[in-house]
């Protein structure tokens, strides 16, 4: 009677979902025993059994292992556990640990996607996004071509990277890692010699559909420049602007969270000065059709200065396909003149 009440005892001391410790003692068919001391022995078989097969085949007696209870007094009185549910929610913790203490974690890269790579880390599936890849290993193609971008990413499957965890969602099953973030704090430390406004001289690294990337200073830091900021005039083509291992001069507009963004335009006479001295509201004009948006068409009104007559102002877009023809001249009227935020409003004069 004593034992009996003693082993109850023994069985309000576990939970279920309780995570234990446990040496292997006997092996089945389809089953291995381990000795959960002082509480009992323990059993993994059936579907658990199967689900770490695999591990269990390398698992010798006396061997010590992490498990968790599913059952804590099952009909034939062992403990029932799982180690693959106590591996995942270990390998969880850990993750944590990583992410809580900023450690560096070296990753084989398993896979890409067009949004960017995939690996593991403690058992557990993680993407690493193309924007926290290195500068050195941003694919830079032409156009932002999505198919050129898999192409370059699959390049890094089969190579090693050193990451940091960046987010973790135990709920969602997510990791996501991040290959700039290991050098953060030091690049931080670095850009503390360079502030807005300042002048560098850079060197055109890649050049892509939204602008071009540069590396400045001695430490080869890398910036953007988007492509609003290559020329007061609308560019398509960033290629025609710079060209690549171009020498450059241009002038930091913005650093924010370890990133640097830069301007070519901001070193240039800015066109739109003294803009309403010379154009009056009410005035009619002589314009090119530049380019024509789902919003309206963009007007050449004189060299690098551009006017914008909205498609309300022409009926709807097929209206305005009709009216307007890319590289036709017409006569606009000067609706409003905003010097400050670089805006010419027209009307098209019938």
């Amino acid at each position: 009677m004593k034992k009996l009440l003693e082993k109850e005892d023994q069985f309000k001391a576990l939970k279920i979902d309780q995570i234990v410790e446990g040496k292997v003692i006997g092996r089945g068919r389809s089953a291995v025993f381990l000795d959960i001391s002082p509480f009992g022995t323990g059993i993994i078989y059936g579907r658990e059994f199967y689900n770490a097969k695999e591990e269990l085949k390398e698992m010798d007696i006396g061997a010590n292992i992490s498990a968790k209870i599913i059952e804590v007094d099952n009909k034939d009185g062992y403990i029932e556990l799982s180690i693959s549910s106590a591996s995942q929610e270990l390998s969880w913790d850990k993750l944590k640990e990583l992410k809580d203490n900023e450690e560096l974690v070296e990753v084989k890269i398993l896979g890409a996607n067009k949004g960017g790579l995939l690996a593991r880390v403690h058992g557990v599936n993680a993407f690493l996004p193309v924007s926290q890849l290195n500068p050195e290993h941003y694919p830079r193609v032409e156009k932002a071509d999505p198919n050129k971008i898999l192409n370059a990413l699959q390049e890094f499957v089969g190579k090693n990277l050193t990451v940091k965890v960046l987010d973790i969602s135990v709920r969602n099953t997510k990791l996501i890692l991040s290959e700039r973030a290991k050098d953060s704090e030091k690049i931080k430390e670095v850009l503390k010699k360079y502030e807005v406004d300042q002048i560098v001289m850079a060197t055109v690294t890649g050049i892509t559909d939204f602008g071009v990337f540069v590396n400045f200073g001695e430490e080869k830091l890398e910036g953007l420049i988007h492509i609003s900021e290559l020329d007061w005039a609308i560019v398509e083509d960033p290629s025609k602007i710079v060209k690549m291992d171009e020498e450059i001069e241009a002038k930091i507009i913005n650093i924010n969270n370890n990133k640097v963004f830069l301007s070519l335009k901001a070193l240039k006479h800015d066109p739109w000065q003294d803009i309403d001295k010379r154009y009056k509201e009410g005035t009619v004009i002589s314009g090119e059709v530049l380019k024509l948006n789902p919003f309206g068409a963009f007007i050449k009104v004189e060299d690098k200065i551009q006017g914008l007559i909205h498609v309300s102002e022409l009926g709807t877009q097929e209206q305005m396909k009709e009216k307007l023809k890319v590289g036709e001249k017409y006569k606009f009227k000067i609706l409003s003149v905003e010097p400050k935020e670089h805006k010419i409003t027209l009307a098209l004069t019938e």
